[in-house]
């Protein structure tokens, strides 16, 4: 690790290492077999680059995401409930207007994303834990940003998350907006025994990939929408807590998921589609015991394209698409938790290929936007977090 001064901003360099066999990464906790070659330990990875990590802002509670807006700046939730506005000009102001949130454990002010038509409308979308009687949920509110990105108004809740429950862990939250003007919205199982069974129920919303309008309606070609099978807002089913999805550049939708011990998981969502929570899974529970049976794969689900174990606690992702990393066009970046900085995977006809990580050094990266310059930026889930800009350099 190296440290540079650029003007008065501190900046670290971090480079990628080499290795001929898949990323060191410690003994697996389930050792479950792969379905296919390279479903999981990919071959390692090296793009030869250099990162230069520079803070934008530091001194954040807990940033869960961050939304670039046109021209500059930025939108930065922290999940205590508070919605940041950061300027070109460097200033940082508190955005007014924001709902209420429960922030117990896990929960709080979660995602942001932007409208497609946002230079146009000003409408943007906040997922957060909402506080209800009985309990808590996961709720999507669009709202409109003032021209001085000062407050919101018009705030209108889209999406509630059924059953409302009283926990304090996997409300999923991560918002998609989709090239047919749809919305994606990943929803967490809710985590404890027995409600984390539910993901296999069609009646309800947990463990869920449900699918939008931006005013909340049901799109007609969703795989429920006659109200058979499933409820109507269910696009895939079988998920554990999907904290990071992203569009390729073909519009496809992926996801990546937080497994137990083990079994972090890469999907590639399609309608109607059971990707197998919690009856099949490639990790073991925090107990050391087995999920369920204790299997890996059934009949009737869907395989995972890449997973992990031991994990890396998956947060935020982006499908690199500048200039600026010319070796890492179409690849896929994910913010990673556990071991702490920026996984980059490289694809290939739907299949994982190579991985490469790299170690920022600022803690956990909780959410990871391209920016339209080709720049990476990323912010940190810590106590004292921080928007970073990494960028190439030697």
């Amino acid at each position: 690790m190296k440290f540079l001064l650029t003007g008065t901003t501190a900046a670290i360099l971090i480079s990628g290492a080499a290795f001929a066999d898949p990323w060191p990464q410690g003994a697996a906790n389930a050792g479950f077999q792969p379905a296919f070659p390279q479903q999981t330990r990919a071959e390692a990875m090296n793009s030869g680059v250099n990162l230069e990590v520079e803070p934008v802002v530091e001194g954040l509670a807990h940033p869960w995401a961050v939304a670039l807006l046109p021209g500059g700046g930025a939108l930065i939730t922290e999940r205590p409930g508070r919605l940041k506005h950061y300027a070109t000009d460097g200033s940082i102001r508190d955005v007014s207007g924001i709902p209420a949130v429960d922030a117990r454990g896990q929960g709080g002010l979660l995602d942001v994303a932007l409208s497609p038509d946002f230079e146009q409308n000003r409408v943007i979308f906040l997922s957060y834990a909402e506080p209800r009687d009985g309990g808590n949920g996961t709720t999507v509110a669009r709202m409109v940003l003032s021209d001085d990105g000062t407050s919101v108004s018009d705030v209108q809740v889209i999406f509630r998350q059924s059953p409302t429950y009283n926990g304090t862990r996997h409300f999923g939250s991560r918002i998609v907006p989709a090239p047919d003007g749809t919305l994606f919205i990943t929803l967490g199982e809710r985590s404890d025994v027995p409600i984390r069974d539910t993901a296999q129920d069609m009646q309800n919303h947990l463990g869920k990939l449900v699918r939008i309008t931006p005013e909340g309606n049901i799109p007609s070609n969703n795989p429920y929408a006659s109200g058979e099978g499933g409820r109507q807002e269910i696009y895939a089913s079988g998920l554990r807590n999907v904290q990071a999805a992203t569009l390729d550049a073909s519009g496809q939708i992926w996801t990546v998921e937080h497994g137990p011990r083990g079994g972090d998981e890469l999907n590639r969502p399609e309608p109607g589609k059971n990707y197998g929570w919690p009856v099949v899974s490639y990790g073991i529970d925090y107990s050391g015991g087995p999920i369920n049976e204790g299997i890996s794969r059934r009949d009737g689900f869907e395989e995972p394209v890449y997973y992990w174990d031991p994990v890396i606690a998956p947060s935020g992702a982006d499908f690199y698409d500048g200039n600026l990393f010319g070796a890492w066009r179409g690849d896929l970046l994910i913010g990673a938790m556990s071991p702490p900085g920026l996984v980059r995977l490289s694809l290939e006809n739907g299949r994982v290929t190579g991985e490469e990580r790299f170690d920022l050094g600022v803690g956990r990266v909780r959410d990871v936007q391209v920016a339209d310059d080709g720049t990476v930026w990323v912010v940190t889930d810590e106590n004292r977090g921080g928007l970073y800009r990494l960028s190439p350099r030697g």
